[in-house]
Parts: structure tokens; C-alpha cells; sequence
């Protein structure tokens, strides 16, 4: 089922996580009888992440790898990462938005895919720039919460949280 991997050039690489990836789709597609949304393929994902599924309100479905952790491991990569995502848009088109993102359905398209069902890569990530989020107090009536810059900014535009706990909705913390 694995394509023969070649490991010289990233582009090389990008061309194959690309294949493997519309190979992996097709093969679900045959298997579960249906049409599955091809996704468009970036690799753009930066940090430890080594990939990532978006699905836009329109159904649109884009893939994104991490191209450096790609070149670091290809071989387990091309084997973990890519049926790892792909399972997880065939979950999507299959299911819908409302499943366990490393389920009963994920892990049996994983079987399918003859990838083992890991939630998480262990490949090596020294060295790799991992974006730092300033964080910002905020309160509600059982206790401070520590929001990350991009819950805050939604905050400031309109959205609003509330407290697990208490359901209180959380108030930015006077400095």
C-alpha cells in the first residue's frame, strides 16, 4: 500500500503526503461507496503540530502539514501523519461535524488505512519555533482564568465564555 519513498527534496516530499493523501480518500471513497470532498493541501502548519483539518461552514475541507517535521521523519510521516488527517476528513464527510475527533469511526477508518490509531506523534521538535500567546486574566465567581490573546480578541469583538464551574460569564480582571 506504502508508495517506494524517496527523501531528497521537500518538494518531492510535499508531492508525495499530497498523493498519499488523495490515494488514502479514494480508498474510503471505494470502500464506504461515497463521494468524499477533496481537500485542498498546504504546507504551512508551523510549531509541533505535525498536521491539522480545516472544514469551512461551506464544507470546504483543507489539509495542512507541517513541511518541517515532513523533511525531519518522512517515512513516519507519510505512514502516521498523513492516514492520521485523512482519516479525519473521511470522518467529516462521512459523519459530520458532531464526532469524537479520535473516535470509534476515526480509529476504524485508521484500521482501514492499516495505520495504527495514534492520537499523537512523538517525533522530535527541537529546534522548532512554537508560537508564544500572551495570556489574560479573567473572572468569574468561583476563580481567575488565564485566556490565551486569541480568546480575549474574540472577547473584545463580541463573543462571550462562561465559566465551566459556576457558568458565570467570564470579566476581564481590572489590572
Amino acid at each position: 500500500m506504502w508508495p517506494k519513498l524517496e527523501f531528497s527534496h521537500s518538494n518531492h516530499l510535499q508531492h508525495q503526503a499530497e498523493q498519499l493523501t488523495n490515494k488514502f480518500l479514494g480508498l474510503a471513497a471505494r470502500h464506504f461507496d461515497a463521494a468524499l470532498t477533496t481537500p485542498s493541501v498546504r504546507f504551512d502548519l508551523r510549531g509541533t503540530s505535525a498536521g491539522q483539518v480545516r472544514v469551512t461552514d461551506g464544507g470546504d475541507c483543507l489539509v495542512r502539514y507541517n513541511a518541517r517535521l515532513l523533511e525531519r521523519h518522512p517515512r513516519a510521516f507519510l505512514s502516521r501523519t498523513v492516514p492520521h488527517e485523512t482519516a479525519h476528513l473521511v470522518v467529516f464527510g462521512l459523519f459530520g461535524p458532531r464526532v469524537p475527533p479520535h473516535g470509534r469511526k476515526w480509529r476504524a477508518i485508521m484500521a482501514l488505512f492499516g495505520s495504527a490509531p495514534e492520537r499523537c506523534h512523538n517525533y522530535r521538535v527541537d529546534g522548532l519555533q512554537v508560537r508564544r500567546l500572551r495570556r489574560y486574566d479573567y473572572r468569574c465567581a468561583c476563580r481567575t482564568h488565564q485566556l490565551t490573546s486569541i480568546r480575549h480578541n474574540r472577547i473584545r469583538s463580541g463573543q462571550s465564555y462562561r465559566c465551566k464551574q459556576c457558568g458565570q460569564l467570564l470579566e476581564r480582571s481590572s489590572a
